[in-house]
């Protein structure tokens, strides 16, 4: 009988072992397709709560990673797009810098790990940011939500903003949370888009007013910002879905 136990055991414990793996195998799986979000935009507009609470250089499994929020104090943007992580912060009124660079906090972030993504032409119809919400919507009714997506493809013209909250500032409401913003107007670029749409997290990484949070960064890398308004070029831009 115990011969028979020492050699059930080994047999026992592969089993175990194969077991833990499938579990963790599967969640691995499960956390690259679920759009992950700290903090929220609510408590850093209304409740002033400014400091980091996630560390980009923390975040696991960097090559297939998205995301996009404000630094912290808000002080500048936050973008990673392809597993490159870039921050853009105020110099003037028409000048700002875009570094490339892991080593930043967000008070709110939300991010996600795609490995595969299905690729389409967008319509010439889409020339606006409300169409362009509006065609998600209807194209993913059956679509897992929320989800990241790209744009890539030029705008006739766009508006981004790098947030630029003057060091020491109390905010207690979003209009308090804008002061220092600076806006930058863009024309005739080629650009690459990162967006996240959700229509369950209006205020907390989205704004009230829509479904979507974008950034947006010209394809020299020169430029980047959240993404207020653009005007598309017909013909150019390809939308990226993460693959079903």
């Amino acid at each position: 009988m115990k011969l028979i136990l020492r050699a059930a055991f080994p047999l026992l414990s592969a089993a175990m072992l194969s077991s833990c793996t499938t579990e963790e195998t599967q969640t691995a799986s499960a956390a690259e397709s679920e759009v992950q979000v700290v903090g929220a935009m609510r408590n850093v507009m209304w409740k002033g709560e400014l400091a980091g609470t996630i560390d980009l250089d923390t975040i696991a499994g960097k090559e297939q990673l998205y995301g996009l929020g404000p630094v912290e104090y808000l002080a500048g943007e936050l973008l990673i797009l392809d597993g490159n992580s870039h921050k853009s912060v105020v110099i003037n009124d028409s000048t700002m810098r875009v570094e490339e660079t892991f080593a930043s906090k967000a008070p709110f972030f939300v991010y996600a790990r795609v490995s595969n993504w299905t690729a389409q032409a967008l319509p010439d119809s889409i020339r606006s940011l409300p169409q362009l919400e509006l065609y998600l919507d209807s194209v993913t009714q059956n679509s897992k939500r929320p989800f990241p997506f790209k744009v890539s493809g030029k705008v006739a013209q766009a508006t981004i903003h790098i947030v630029n909250l003057p060091a020491g500032s109390k905010v207690s409401s979003p209009d308090e949370a804008h002061r220092g913003q600076v806006n930058y107007a863009l024309r005739d670029e080629a650009v690459d888009i990162l967006g996240f749409f959700s229509t369950e997290h209006k205020a907390v990484f989205t704004h009230h007013d829509t479904f979507m949070h974008l950034h947006l960064i010209t394809r020299d890398r020169s430029k980047m910002g959240h993404l207020d308004e653009a005007t598309f070029q017909p013909g150019t831009l390809t939308l990226y879905l993460p693959a079903q």
